[in-house]
């Protein structure tokens, strides 16, 4: 029961609402934080992809173009490359994070790795690529609200929000946290 309640009154202070009928307002965090939600998710996809291959989890070429394009992408829409370069290098560490963690299990449970390997350029790769336009639409959106005293508070209940939403298991929820790390722009 006060977990529920705790939930409502997180919702309540995330969307700035006292009625659930009106929607968040443009400055909410919890998209950011969904996002940043899902991209977690995917990271089953990735990791699934990779286990029992040669393929490492970190792949530095990677990383480094969607590094690369956050950079140039990030002052077209209002934001210092190296703060959004910094927010996706915690995206792309949050989703190894996942990684790392299922590729641990499924050693230790064989029985529970997974049957098939999902494409990465054709079926993930797509994906996280949205999901990265969406984060960085959400940072521009976000740029006054993630400067003010109050991000902490405001980001802690979107994560709250977010973890309950999606149903995050314990490793998903961590991944979650670390992927937004640098959002209010203080670790």
């Amino acid at each position: 029961m006060r977990r529920r309640l705790l939930t409502v009154l997180l919702t309540a202070l995330l969307l700035g609402a006292a009625s659930p009928a009106v929607a968040a307002p443009p400055a909410s965090l919890w998209p950011l934080a969904d996002l940043s939600g899902q991209r977690v998710q995917i990271a089953d996809k990735v990791a699934a992809a990779k286990f029992g291959t040669t393929q490492p989890i970190d792949d530095p070429v990677r990383e480094q173009q969607i590094l690369d394009g956050v950079a140039a992408k990030a002052p077209g829409l209002g934001l210092d490359p190296a703060e959004a370069v910094e927010f996706f290098r915690d995206q792309i560490e949050a989703n190894k994070v996942v990684q790392r963690g299922l590729h641990e299990y499924w050693t230790a449970h064989p029985e529970q790795a997974p049957t098939e390997r999902p494409d990465l350029p054709t079926e993930v790769r797509p994906v996280i690529d949205r999901l990265n336009a969406g984060l960085l639409d959400e940072l521009s959106a976000t740029v006054a609200t993630r400067a003010r005293p109050s991000c902490g508070g405001k980001l802690a209940a979107a994560i709250v929000v977010t973890d309950r939403q999606l149903n995050l298991d314990r490793l998903h929820e961590r991944a979650l946290r670390r992927s937004l790390d640098s959002a209010c722009g203080t670790r």
